[in-house]
């Protein structure tokens, strides 16, 4: 699959998971550089919200409006994952002033590969939005093609809608 960088086109490094297919074998490292496994993200229902780089506007963007529903999926789990470094994801954190998220490292690019989103040319995971449910299938994806553009939110939070029910607080 290829995927734009301001309009450039740029191949990802493999095949991606499809839909109804369980999430592949990868490793990600949370903000205390503990090892989170695959088998760490199943037994809840996930959004994972996949950034080429925190520390840029649309990154930000993103991230922010995932952290903004996450208080009304309190049945989900909500991850960001981006190849920044533990300690760029944790100056990201303190900058905008977020606690309590779920931010992923994927500095050894585990996870970009074995997901088939890491693009060799740019040096970064491709824009992306996976949900699981709670056995590890996937049962929503959505790749951004031009990778300065916005997710769909609307499309991903009625994908998780169907299988966790929004509480308003």
């Amino acid at each position: 699959m290829e995927v734009s960088v301001r309009g450039d086109k740029m191949s990802l490094s493999g095949n991606l998971p499809e839909v109804g297919t369980q999430l592949p074998k990868f490793k990600l490292f949370d903000q205390n550089d503990t090892k989170v496994k695959t088998a760490n993200l199943i037994g809840k229902v996930a959004l994972i919200s996949v950034v080429p780089d925190l520390e840029t506007p649309v990154c930000t963007m993103q991230t922010r409006k995932f952290i903004q529903q996450a208080d009304h999926y309190p049945a989900a789990k909500f991850y960001t994952v981006s190849n920044n470094t533990i300690a760029q994801q944790t100056g990201w954190c303190a900058a905008e002033g977020v606690e309590n998220i779920d931010m992923l490292s994927d500095t050894e690019l585990s996870f970009g590969y074995e997901m088939g989103l890491y693009i060799p040319n740019a040096g970064n995971l491709a824009r992306s939005i996976w949900i699981i449910d709670d056995t590890g299938k996937i049962v929503y994806r959505q790749v951004v093609d031009e990778q300065t553009d916005e997710p769909n939110y609307l499309a991903a939070i009625e994908a998780l809608e169907k299988l966790v029910p929004r509480v308003d607080v």
